[in-house]
């Protein structure tokens, strides 16, 4: 029943969002804050779900400091959960094919978030040396999914190495983002939908201790026991909060 009420509230709702976004994307296109923004408002819809979204490790981020940030991939539900994390001066790395949804697309394309050709290896290759020179140049941090796709309930899947290959061309630290686990928490048909946890983690600096696979699967082993970690909280907080599993 409750599904049955929240669809077309989020639909609408979502719609409102993207008009109000595309007109400010269009007076200031691809300004360096605008994913930020993008990202709060999106974040917004987590009140239809009853479920708040809780940032942490704020602490961790310098205004003053470029990250090659990197963050696990869920579900569309990352769009009002990992969203809420964006700051000032970042953008992401998304599929060129994100281009052609209507509308979300160009809002997409105007927030100054880059695309990338991955059925284009020659592409994507110049698409990360633009991204690398972006990042050198101080003018804005860049947020990776490195799984490369959701990954809807699978666990975490294995990363792909761009990240870890941007970080050693800038010598820009990395810096960890990890949201709680989603799938089957954030349920269309429950009323509380509970808390979801989006931490960052300490920055850490890459040297030539590891190549770069060696430090792509040492990134994936820590974001894996940081998941683990950070659901046994959550999951301890929603079951003080009376939030069935």
């Amino acid at each position: 029943m409750l599904a049955i009420i929240r669809a077309p509230m989020l639909l609408l709702y979502f719609i409102g969002i993207n008009i109000v976004l595309f007109f400010i994307f269009l007076v200031r296109p691809f300004h360096r804050n605008n994913v930020a923004i993008g990202g709060k408002w999106y974040a917004s819809m987590s009140w239809i779900f009853n479920v708040k979204v809780e940032v942490e490790g704020l602490e961790h981020i310098d205004p003053d400091q470029n990250y090659i940030c990197i963050a696990n991939h869920q579900s569309t539900f990352d769009l009002m959960t990992t969203a809420k994390c964006a700051f000032d001066g970042v953008t992401t790395i998304g599929k060129k094919q994100l281009k052609f949804i209507p509308i979300f697309g160009l809002i997409y394309w105007l927030s100054g978030n880059i695309m990338i050709d991955r059925k284009n290896s020659g592409r994507a290759q110049d698409t990360l040396r633009e991204t690398a020179r972006q990042v050198n140049e101080g003018k804005r941090s860049v947020l990776f999914f490195p799984e490369g796709t959701r990954s809807y309930g699978r666990g975490l899947l294995p990363f792909k190495t761009g990240a870890v290959r941007i970080a050693q061309a800038t010598g820009i630290p990395m810096l960890m983002v990890v949201t709680s686990t989603t799938h089957d928490k954030i349920r269309w048909n429950r009323w509380n939908n509970g808390v979801v946890k989006v931490r960052y983690y300490a920055p850490e600096e890459i040297n030539d201790s590891k190549d770069i696979k060696g430090w792509t699967q040492y990134f994936y082993n820590v974001m894996h026991s940081r998941l683990v970690e950070l659901d046994v909280e959550t999951q301890a907080e929603n079951q003080a909060l009376g939030v069935k599993p």
